[in-house]
């Protein structure tokens, strides 16, 4: 049985989460909490497995929270924030400090259905999740590190890296994006997560790394030195236009019960870039990936997978090395250093 405790101000959200979490079998709501001091003493006293977090509370919000939290305490939270560009901002801040996952509040454009559907599985993602103290957020860490230098031709435009990710992902895909050159080749990221935060999710990346970060459009280029992110709510997959690949977003519904998912966007890699792809699954809940990174393997791509020894859920990349998709497992640390080596690879190959 997972236990949750409830910390929101506002009374309607609380019993909102509370009643669509305890329509789970494996999930009992301990007790609810109305700001971080009274969550703070329910904490020690019941031992939750998973905590679900507003931001903004009174007396102290939640970032302050989570931050001191994660420093002393560390337990799986999920972020529940309303749509507001200030508190998707937030958002994100939050997943820096070591927050697993991030939903819309019930009440911005969502049912109680669908935040019930979407609380239930973040609340079992997190509660695989491995946490550990973080002392500083990880923008913190990443600014003082030079990015990787290499070989000039990285700005070749056939190549391409695909990255897939869940639970815990944003943390990792910051880790691996501010390891790489400015020059890489153009680069896809599938993170699970809500239409409206995955616009901050990029400009939080831009503002990191050395590539440029933005939101996948509709008609966009891939260009070297240039990264985009799938919106949330649609499906992302790459296109050839002449010599040039191209994004389109697509409707429909969703695939592994998300949308964007993984398995679309590399299997749309695969049928136009496959020989010329670096593909990874990092850490996440299901199974989502595991099929697009094999047609991305059988179509000439290298494929890798997050080490488990990393993960915060080891879920995606399991299920990819279990099914012979992902050549081998590899800790996130090392993941730039293998992508670029890769490649180099790749580009003899082609020569």
């Amino acid at each position: 049985m997972i236990r949750v405790l409830v910390v929101d101000d506002s009374a309607v959200v609380r019993k909102v989460l509370s009643d669509e979490l305890s329509k789970a079998p494996d999930i009992e709501v301990v007790d609810t909490a109305v700001d971080p001091y009274v969550a703070r003493e329910k904490i020690m006293r019941l031992r939750p497995d998973v905590l679900t977090l507003d931001i903004e509370m009174p007396r102290m919000d939640g970032l302050e929270f989570l931050s001191k939290l994660m420093a002393a305490h560390p337990i799986p939270v999920v972020i529940v924030s309303s749509l507001t560009p200030r508190n998707s901002e937030m958002a994100m801040k939050a997943l820096a400090l070591g927050a697993v996952e991030v939903l819309c509040k019930p009440g911005s454009q969502f049912s109680a259905p669908d935040v019930g559907r979407d609380v239930v599985r973040a609340v079992r993602s997190a509660a695989g999740a491995t946490v550990r103290k973080i002392q500083t957020p990880l923008a913190t860490q990443v600014a003082k590190k030079a990015p990787l230098t290499g070989a000039s031709a990285y700005t070749s435009g056939q190549h391409l890296f695909a990255i897939g990710s869940s639970t815990g992902g944003p943390r990792a895909v910051e880790a691996l994006l501010t390891a790489l050159p400015a020059d890489a080749p153009g680069t896809i990221i599938v993170q699970h997560m809500p239409a409206d935060f995955t616009k901050p999710f990029a400009e939080r990346l831009d503002s990191v790394c050395a590539m440029e970060v933005r939101e996948a459009s509709e008609g966009d280029f891939v260009v070297p030195g240039r990264a985009f992110v799938a919106p949330g709510g649609k499906h992302l997959l790459v296109e050839k236009s002449g010599a040039r690949y191209v994004l389109r977003l697509k409707d429909g519904p969703p695939v592994h019960y998300q949308k964007p998912a993984v398995d679309p966007t590399f299997q749309s890699i695969a049928r136009v870039a496959g020989p010329h792809t670096v593909a990874t699954i990092l850490t996440g809940m299901g199974a989502d990936g595991a099929r697009g990174l094999l047609a991305l393997r059988e179509a000439g791509a290298r494929t890798f997978a997050e080490d488990e020894s990393t993960c915060i859920v080891f879920g995606m990349p399991r299920e990819a090395l279990k099914l012979g998709a992902a050549e081998r497992a590899v800790p996130l640390p090392q993941m730039a250093a293998t992508m670029l080596e890769a490649l180099e690879r790749l580009r003899t190959r082609a020569a």
